[in-house]
């Protein structure tokens, strides 16, 4: 049986207003993700995929608030610790996290070793430089990164290497979960598919035991991960292996998210871009039952009523919709 790095378990968590209005941005999430494995999590701008992203690193801070749940990582559960315990045994050992604009996390005024000694010494006091420059050199060379780049600064280097660049630095302590949220937006094609490679390439020299990848783009989950989750409200609506969830997605909003993206793999190419009408709901009021209902041209009455749990078909694959496959699948089939 595969080992579960990271485990999370019903999982909520809510930001808090200035006017004090509780807004679920995380609500009720569970996953798995086994060594060696990349989990892709997909969605438009503010269903709450980078704010399960910094949940998941157990460390809170206004106006993000833990609620409920358990995250485990490698069989240790983080979520309740104290911050400062948080922040000196979990970031950057236990898990690690690329956030958006990761290529302004470097501080312009000093160089890379100086960054990576700052990384270093916050988690142990007592070690030397020489062994902090021998530690980030083999490092660098192991990722494919020239060791010249340690006595650059940041200005001195282009996007797609300061990209890269953040990456190593992120995952010089030998995190077991990295997260990387939406990694390759703000660069060109050459760099993207150099920042992809080298993210592969992370779990292959043992960098990491496995990594969650953040983006709204599906088709790129597809060539980096295994698994796909597609988050819509604070929620899972589906969850299904990386080909299913691009090539077969079951909920309505899966379906409307890879109908409204241009991509060039076989097979999708003739697909009529559809835009999905409407906006997500406000998490401050959430409604009572689909929270994708005002947006689905499947709606029925019952939608409206109940809260929709997350039903299993097999294959470690699930959606959050009252409609039976089969159902959903003659509706489009149909072109209806």
């Amino acid at each position: 049986m595969a080992n579960v790095v990271l485990e999370v378990k019903d999982l909520t968590t809510k930001y808090i207003t200035r006017f004090r209005e509780d807004v679920y941005a995380v609500d009720h999430v569970s996953l798995k993700v086994e060594e060696g494995k990349s989990l892709g999590i997909a969605g438009e701008s503010g269903c709450g995929k980078s704010t399960l992203a910094l949940s998941l690193m157990g460390y809170y801070f206004p106006p993000l608030y833990y609620t409920s749940g358990e995250i485990i990582i490698d069989g240790k559960v983080i979520s309740g610790m104290k911050p400062d315990d948080v922040r000196k045994s979990v970031l950057g050992t236990e898990i690690a996290y690329i956030p958006q604009a990761a290529m302004n996390a470097l501080n312009p005024t000093r160089k890379i070793i100086n960054f990576i000694e700052d990384v270093i010494l916050a988690h142990d006091p007592t070690e030397n430089k020489k062994f902090i420059y021998d530690l980030a050199r083999a490092s660098f060379e192991i990722l494919g990164l020239p060791p010249e780049v340690l006595q650059k600064y940041p200005v001195e280097l282009s996007g797609g290497m300061k990209q890269r660049t953040v990456i190593a630095v992120s995952v010089i302590l030998r995190p077991k979960v990295l997260i990387a949220d939406e990694p390759s937006s703000a660069l060109d094609v050459t760099s993207q598919k150099m920042v992809i490679k080298m993210l592969r390439s992370l779990m292959d020299t043992g960098f990491i035991k496995a990594m969650i990848f953040i983006t709204h783009e599906l088709p790129l989950l597809y060539n980096v991960t295994d698994d796909i989750m597609v988050m819509y409200a604070g929620q899972i609506v589906e969850q299904a292996a990386a080909r299913e969830a691009v090539f077969d997605p079951l909920h309505p909003y899966s379906k409307g998210l890879m109908g409204s993206i241009i991509v060039p793999e076989a097979g999708l190419r003739d697909v009529k871009l559809a835009a999905i009408p409407g906006v997500p709901p406000n998490l401050k009021k959430p409604p009572a039952g689909c929270r994708f209902a005002e947006r689905c041209k499947y709606v029925r009455a019952e939608c409206k009523v109940t809260a929709v749990p997350l039903y299993a078909v097999g294959n470690g694959r699930a959606y959050r919709c009252i409609l039976a496959e089969q159902v959903l699948r003659e509706a489009y089939a149909h072109g209806q």
